[in-house]
């Protein structure tokens, strides 16, 4: 999968390494081994913002924001146990769209972008290849379209080059601008001389992760939304493309850029108010690293659902995988708290497919779903993410949640994983809250290898 980051929270899952047996799902998950636990320091925990991680040849980077809200940058090598820090001028208030994001190019010099939610753009990067104390506020990358940023991501294109891409514009009224980076003059250019999406000053696009599959083709798919209200997201799209510059339709007609709602493939022409919600529209592959795009919206009886996409005979057919009693209604703007969380359809290495869901009502667990059909199996337990004591919440605050970060980068060990774990209330709709924040939780990095 190709490495990105997102907002907001991005849930990990470890996969024991067995296949599941042919005549009945495993259904106990091994829970991954816990090798290492170690303490950054105290973080803010009043409202949820991602947190990054950054593995990269023997050194690991953290950033984050500490107790007293401050954009703060840990590293370490992995050899050792003690963390170096440094402290970047920015300071987060209550907003959970504000992450904290990084990367490292060619040269092993470390970018960072986040604390941005239609503003001008925050951008640091380090003088010194991998040194923290190092890093440097710049005014900006190219120039332009840099006045009104959100949704910061790194990714690396197909020759391995750094680029940025974030949205221009607000929520119902954004474009999607990519960047590229030349790690010789220390410069950026724009990747592409025109926005990937264009709202038309009517909606923007909200992008799920850029996914490259074997073959080294890049996938997305994104929802549209009209205005601030999520409410108003509607119309489920994609495109792929082998350069990150010529987009073409999953026919391989090529596709004109800017891609507007006009000109995009559809997958699913789910209504504004048809229960689709941004963030959770995620793009998956099956055994056969076909696309899979899996999104979840009402029911002919307005019960939500989940569904799963993929092009067959010539479109997109959308097969329902959920069986729930609960209609998920949600309307207005700012960041919520999001009652149902879905994951991309994932391949095993017998073939079957598996899917991780999180809901309010019908609580966690995992589909494994036939390969050919699409049709649900069984539903197993959720594998725990490091064990069921470091997925219990510490904190005696009424409403704390466990958060956890993923690494963006890679470990060098195989088998072993690496995430930051902390505790915060849950989102507020970038509102401050009344009365005193909640005492800071300590954010640790955990260290675990998967089960054989």
């Amino acid at each position: 999968m190709l490495r990105t980051t997102v907002c907001p929270t991005l849930f990990f899952a470890i996969l024991a390494a067995a296949p599941l047996p042919a005549a009945a799902p495993r259904s106990a998950p091994a829970e991954p081994v816990v090798e290492r636990i170690l303490e950054l320091g105290p973080v803010w925990s009043g409202h949820p913002v991602a947190f990054c991680l950054l593995t990269h040849e023997g050194r690991q980077y953290a950033a984050y924001y500490d107790d007293q809200r401050r954009m703060t940058v840990a590293a370490r090598r992995l050899t050792e146990k003690e963390w170096s820090y440094t402290r970047l001028p920015e300071t987060i208030k209550w907003d959970s769209h504000n992450y904290v994001t990084m990367a490292v190019d060619a040269t092993g010099h470390l970018h960072l972008s986040g604390n941005m939610h239609c503003v001008p753009l925050v951008y640091f990067r380090t003088e010194k290849s991998g040194d923290i104390q190092t890093f440097k506020r710049l005014a900006g990358m190219v120039g332009r379209e840099e006045k009104r940023a959100t949704y910061p991501r790194f990714l690396k294109g197909s020759k391995g080059e750094l680029i940025f891409t974030y949205r221009d514009g607000g929520s119902g009224n954004g474009n999607q601008i990519f960047n590229v980076y030349d790690p010789q003059t220390r410069t950026w250019r724009r990747l592409l001389d025109t926005p990937l999406t264009d709202g038309e000053g009517q909606m923007n696009a909200y992008l799920d992760l850029i996914q490259r599959d074997r073959k080294g083709v890049f996938h997305l798919c994104w929802i549209w939304r009209d205005t601030p209200d999520c409410a108003t997201n509607h119309d489920i799209c994609y495109a792929r493309s082998r350069d990150l510059v010529h987009w073409e339709r999953s026919d391989g007609t090529p596709l004109k850029l800017p891609m507007t709602l006009k000109g995009a493939e559809i997958v699913d022409p789910v209504p504004a108010g048809g229960g689709a919600l941004n963030g959770n529209v995620r793009l998956g592959f099956d055994a056969q690293d076909r696309p899979v795009i899996s999104f979840y919206k009402f029911d002919e009886k307005g019960i939500t659902q989940t569904y799963n996409a993929r092009r067959e005979s010539g479109r997109w057919q959308a097969f329902q995988v959920s069986a729930w009693d609960y209609r998920y209604v949600f309307s207005g703007g700012g960041s919520i708290g999001s009652e149902i969380r879905i994951g991309p359809v994932k391949a095993e290495p017998d073939g079957r497919l598996v899917q991780t869901f999180r809901h309010s009502k019908a609580g966690s667990g995992r589909w494994v779903l036939e390969s050919e059909t699409l049709k649900r199996i069984a539903t197993l337990p959720a594998v725990p993410k490091a064990g069921a004591a470091l997925s219990r919440v510490e904190s005696k605050v009424s409403g704390m949640s466990v958060r956890w970060a993923v690494d963006e980068g890679r470990s060098g060990e195989p088998g072993v994983g690496y995430m930051l774990r902390w505790e915060t209330l849950p989102a507020n709709r970038d509102r401050a809250r009344e009365g005193p924040p909640p005492a800071p939780t300590m954010l640790r990095l955990v260290k675990v290898r998967e089960v054989e």
